[in-house]
């Protein structure tokens, strides 16, 4: 049960397209963001759909995937784990984040029609 404990699952459709960071050793970083929708309905039946904005983040071999072959509206399944940093800005003023660091990523569009 060790791999539960901090354990993220999402199917989501992409926000945004990779913004990819290559640092000077030469490791490799995408952000994106990803969209997770839900939906019931309310007390008056009507059907009402939620959607969540998630920060993700990959590194290494991951983030050269997503950078090579994922784009906005892409939908993926991904495994990762969530952490919260903090920085400080320019003026002082601290800012968090929670961030879900994909660990397996897995691309559910269907290939396109090359007919």
């Amino acid at each position: 049960m060790t791999s539960l404990r901090n354990s993220v699952h999402l199917i989501g459709h992409l926000g945004i397209d990779p913004e990819t960071t290559t640092y000077d050793s030469g490791k490799m970083k995408v952000r994106f963001s990803l969209a997770t929708s839900e939906s019931y309905r309310n007390a008056n039946g009507e059907r009402v759909e939620e959607t969540q904005w998630h920060n993700i983040v990959a590194w290494g071999g991951i983030a050269k995937i997503a950078a090579d072959y994922l784009k906005k509206g892409k939908e993926i399944a991904l495994e990762g784990k969530l952490t919260n940093r903090s920085w400080d800005d320019k003026n002082g003023q601290k800012h968090y984040i929670t961030e879900i660091v994909a660990n397996q990523i897995l691309m559910l569009d269907k290939k396109a029609d090359n007919n």
